[in-house]
């Protein structure tokens, strides 16, 4: 894509990274600042242990002068056995964030492709994502398939 590249993120990049989860979840769902930044340094934690443990592996879009468009994380997750898969870590595609003055240029699908084609060269059978509703087209364009994934909460009344 001319003007931008696309590289593996260090733990040096943590700072982008955790800005990149911060703006997706505030944009996402109403939270205070308070809420986002307890998410801020858990998830910080989290990046940092997970890349540590060679089992999440990022990737940033920068524009030629170094600056950061876009970004989106791989997680190696554990997945239990099942029919035709004997178990074991799948990747799941997360925290994929495009600054708002770079959308509509196709860094999320840049992003997408190089997390498969990393995915796929290494030998994975398929990888998972919980996508938005903003984001649903960008995967169906590229083959995802949706599932039929549900969720319940439980209430925090009282804590």
């Amino acid at each position: 894509m001319p003007g931008f590249r696309i590289r593996r993120a260090s733990i040096r990049d943590l700072p982008a990274l955790v800005h990149h989860r911060h703006a997706m979840l505030a944009e996402m769902a109403p939270a205070t600042p308070r809420q986002l930044a307890t998410m801020d340094r858990a998830y910080a934690r989290f990046v940092r242990q997970e890349m540590k443990g060679r089992r999440m592996f990022c990737f940033l879009v920068e524009t030629g002068e170094g600056e950061v468009a876009a970004g989106g994380a791989i997680w190696l997750r554990e997945t239990p056995p099942r029919v035709n898969f004997r178990g074991g870590r799948i990747p799941y595609l997360m925290s994929l964030y495009t600054e708002p003055a770079y959308r509509g240029r196709g860094l999320a699908t840049l992003i997408v492709k190089e997390t498969m084609k990393w995915s796929r060269d290494r030998g994975y059978p398929w990888m998972l994502l919980h996508a938005t509703a903003a984001g649903r087209g960008l995967y169906e364009k590229l083959g995802w398939e949706p599932t039929p994934e549900m969720r319940y909460r439980f209430t925090t009344a009282g804590r």
